[in-house]
């Protein structure tokens, strides 16, 4: 088997010096992937399952390259990671600098420039201009669930509202705050209590305008949590895993405005959102929305492990001393990746060029939901967009056509993700720094999947 298209010798920017084309040089997965996956069935509990059925050896540019020599297209970035794009240069460097310096000390111990250098990057990109203060940590679950821990300890309150469609983690109490019960939730409960949740907007679904939204959501919480009882609202601006939902025109700016009033934390958990992956530093710009605290992770390192809690100083000030942090928490190589990350989102013109991404995709994709009505909807803002699969006699979910597609993309040599609480939805995140030929040409590997369904 042989299958290879030239696009170009470099990615558009950042990454190693791979040739950025799709080339398969066996069926996948290829047979150094099939003994590595027999070595991971003996080493690596079942619990921790694999979308593409292929390792990875090198990656740069719009493209993966396995084991076995296939080049496959990245239309997943490590699920919003690889923003700048894999081994992006600056980052590169700055993780071998920080390395040979120092790996580790412990901000809360000895601490160092780089942690707080990103604090201040962050405070100043972050929506608003009030005083702010960033805390650092790992993952983008233990940065919500500290979010939470500050909205409590500033408020004197405990209660805690998320929305339906929310993902917001693995941990005990993020996994309460996530809706999608398989595969997140099933088993693992008891889960933290005091979570509560409330319908969000899903304008492809529910039909309403978002003022309207926002009274049912704001109604329910008045009526079955209280605002009395209630710390913080927490949303992702654009739901992820729910399936890229962008909420109506109008929804979140009226329940910023109501927890403003009733002294309520509003959280945006920008975990996915954020880091130029929408074609600003942070979705809620999209809305106009200035959030009291933000949660950031995935993009913000260049694939090395960091997330923040950045917010509003008399918020983020309300926990104890030793209330917060954590052995790893901005780990000194990180942070020096975090900080290339940002140099190179403003060196290579990123925000515009996730704006770019977002209209070839959505074009491409419109096109084909005006030829194909299984396409129920194309949706998202810059380089975060998802296309919803249906019925097209009935408009219910099909979440089989939605694996099925993606499978035969798979096989094609193109990654691609699902995504949606009826598991319904792809979700198209490439790296930045992928060509555009190569990105049309994921695009057309999609389309033949989608028709070869019917």
């Amino acid at each position: 088997m042989s299958v290879t298209t030239q696009v170009s010798d470099q990615a558009v920017v950042g990454g190693p010096a791979l040739p950025q084309e799709r080339r398969l040089v066996t069926a996948l997965p290829g047979p150094r992937s099939v003994e590595l996956a027999a070595r991971q069935r003996a080493a690596v509990p079942g619990g921790v399952s694999t979308t593409m059925p292929v390792f990875a050896a090198a990656a740069g540019g719009g493209v993966v390259v396995d084991v076995d020599g296939n080049s496959l297209i990245d239309l997943g970035s490590g699920i919003a990671v690889t923003t700048v794009g894999n081994s992006a240069p600056l980052v590169a460097q700055a993780v071998g600098d920080q390395a040979a310096a120092f790996t580790h000390t412990c901000f809360m111990i000895t601490p160092y420039e780089g942690y707080v250098e990103v604090a201040e990057r962050l405070n100043a990109l972050t929506p608003g201009d009030h005083d702010k203060r960033t805390a650092l940590f790992n993952s983008g679950a233990e940065a919500v669930e500290n979010a939470v821990k500050i909205a409590r300890s500033y408020t004197g309150r405990t209660a805690v509202v998320a929305f339906d469609h929310a993902y917001h983690g693995r941990t005990n109490l993020t996994m309460a705050l996530t809706a999608k019960n398989q595969p997140y939730k099933s088993g693992f409960g008891p889960f933290a209590s005091e979570v509560y949740r409330v319908p969000t907007s899903y304008p492809f679904r529910d039909g309403l305008s978002g003022p309207e939204a926002a009274r049912r959501a704001i109604d329910q919480i008045e009526k079955q949590v209280g605002v009395e009882n209630l710390a913080a609202v927490i949303i992702e601006p654009i739901q992820g895993e729910g399936g890229f939902i962008v909420p109506a025109e109008g929804f979140l700016p009226a329940i910023v405005d109501w927890a403003r009033e009733n002294g309520v934390v509003f959280v945006a958990d920008e975990v996915q959102s954020g880091i130029a992956r929408t074609g600003t530093w942070y979705a809620s710009e999209h809305e106009g929305i200035v959030p009291d605290l933000v949660t950031t992770a995935k993009g913000v390192a260049g694939g090395l492990p960091l997330s923040a809690v950045t917010g509003r100083a008399e918020i983020m000030d309300a926990a104890h001393a030793g209330g917060l942090g954590g052995t790893y928490g901005g780990n000194p190589v990180a942070c020096a990746a975090a900080l290339a990350t940002l140099d190179t989102i403003v060196a290579d013109g990123l925000l515009e060029r996730a704006t770019a991404v977002g209209e070839q995709l959505t074009a491409r994709l419109g096109a084909l939901a005006e030829r194909d009505a299984r396409v129920g909807e194309v949706r998202g803002r810059g380089a975060m967009i998802a296309v919803e699969l249906v019925d097209p006699a009935t408009g219910e979910p099909d979440a089989a056509l939605a694996k099925a597609v993606a499978g035969a993309a798979h096989a094609e040599g193109v990654i691609v993700l699902t995504c949606g609480t009826y598991g319904n939805v792809l979700r198209l995140l490439p790296p930045l720094s992928i060509a555009d030929e190569l990105l049309a040409e994921g695009l057309d590997v999609l389309e033949r999947a989608l028709g070869a369904t019917r």
